[in-house]
This record gives C-alpha cells, sequence and structure tokens, in this order.
C-alpha cells in the first residue's frame, strides 16, 4: 500500500480548484468588490454607484439609470466623457495569474443589453500596467459579442459573434494556458467553441476579473432614455494545475 500514496498526492496536486463558485453572487462579500478595482469611473458616460448592483438567486443584475447633475459632471478616466448615467460595476477579489504550472476557465451566464449606447462587459485588465487584457464579453450597442485581446492599444485580436436581442441568457468562456511567455486563450460561447486568441507576454501577469455595464462610449450615442439592465449568472472560475 505504501506505493499508491505518493500516486494519489500527485494526483490530488493536479486536481482543479474552485476559485470562484457558481453560486458566489450568493455570499457576494467573499468574493466580489463594488466598482472597478480602481474605483467608480472609465472610459464611458456611466458611474457605478452601490445602488445600482442588486444581487438575488444567485444572479447578479447591474441598472444604468439616467442621472443629473453629477460631481464631477466628467469622468475621471480618459477620455473623460460627460457623466449622464448611474451604473454598476463589480470585481473579483481573486485575481487570475496563468502561468506554467496553472491555466483557468473563466466562465458565466449574461443576458446583455445589445441597444445603442450599452457597453457590458465580462472582462479580464491587469493589475499592473496595461495589457493584459481579456475581453470574455463586451457588447457595443449591436448584437454581437466582442472576444478581444489587446497586446497593445494597436494590436488586437478581435473575433465578433451574433448574440440574440432577446436578452435571454447564453453562455460564455475563456480558457486561459501558457504557451511559453505568452498565453493561448480559446474562447466559447454556449459551449461551442468560437475562437483561439494570444496574449503575448501575458504569463505570469496578474489580471482583474470585471463585470460591468458601462455606457455609451465605444457603443455609440445617445443612449437609452429609460432604465438598461445587465445580469450575470453561475460565473465560475476554475484553476487547473499544481
Amino acid at each position: 500500500m505504501k506505493y499508491f500514496a505518493p500516486l494519489a498526492l500527485a494526483v490530488g496536486a493536479l486536481a482543479d480548484v474552485t476559485v470562484i463558485p457558481s453560486d458566489s453572487f450568493n455570499s457576494f462579500g467573499t468574493y466580489w468588490n463594488n466598482f472597478y478595482p480602481w474605483g467608480t469611473d472609465h472610459n464611458g458616460s456611466g458611474r457605478m454607484a452601490a445602488s445600482q448592483i442588486k444581487t438575488g438567486s444567485g444572479t447578479l443584475t447591474l441598472v444604468a439609470s439616467p442621472t443629473s447633475n453629477p460631481s464631477p459632471p466628467t469622468s475621471s478616466a480618459d477620455p473623460h466623457l460627460a457623466i449622464k448615467y448611474a451604473s454598476g460595476a463589480v470585481h473579483a477579489k481573486e485575481q487570475i495569474t496563468v502561468t506554467d504550472a496553472n491555466s483557468y476557465s473563466v466562465y458565466g451566464e449574461f443576458s446583455a443589453p445589445t441597444a445603442v449606447g450599452t457597453w457590458p462587459a465580462f472582462w479580464l485588465t491587469a493589475v499592473s500596467g496595461w495589457p493584459p487584457e481579456v475581453d470574455i464579453g463586451e457588447w457595443k450597442g449591436t448584437a454581437e459579442n466582442w472576444y478581444n485581446t489587446f497586446n497593445t492599444s494597436s494590436v488586437v485580436a478581435t473575433t465578433r459573434v451574433a448574440w440574440p436581442t432577446d436578452l435571454s441568457f447564453h453562455s460564455l468562456e475563456a480558457r486561459l494556458t501558457a504557451a511559453g511567455s505568452d498565453v493561448k486563450i480559446d474562447f466559447y460561447m454556449d459551449d461551442t467553441f468560437k475562437a483561439t486568441q494570444y496574449g503575448k507576454g501575458f504569463a505570469g501577469a496578474a489580471m482583474w476579473l470585471i463585470i460591468n455595464l458601462q455606457m455609451e462610449g465605444s457603443s455609440g450615442s445617445p443612449g437609452p432614455t429609460g432604465e438598461t439592465t445587465y445580469q450575470a449568472r453561475n460565473v465560475k472560475v476554475t484553476r487547473s494545475g499544481s
């Protein structure tokens, strides 16, 4: 029997580890923080507010509502758009770092708006500096999801896939594996393979996982005059390796 113990330990060391469980929104404070990692503003006309972030029955709901007289009146982030909406963003407490020893699956199911001026996303971005950036879900005012990998601001791999406009839930997944100093990213929608992209030099770089509902910016304008809702459920992050 003594010969089986090392084998058992080796197998155990390679077991998948659940970093974020699929029911994490039921224990929001354990796994998630409000807003972007850097604060409430980014590159659109929405400013994040806790009142716009809701959880219930295992689902995250982000709501963008028209606002007036924001203070300050423009976003603190480039390109400093006028703030027109109060909206919601969250980021995972656990960072994601792909190495030779650790690959990742990042999965979720989403009901995403596609109207002009709505800019929801499910994405990874660098903890320090930029890039890396991997957009697993990005909707820019059309009936498409954009898979993007930014190697620089001008060297970007993009694959666009059709996305239903009826706000039904559909799954997205990125499987990230080290390829030397780079990271290979395989993208899926509804468990069907869609694209492979590569992040140059991404291996070993820590990344944040963000779910947000930004407005206007790259999704066009004017945005909606009423409320916009973006929902996520069954978001799960799994690490494989040692």
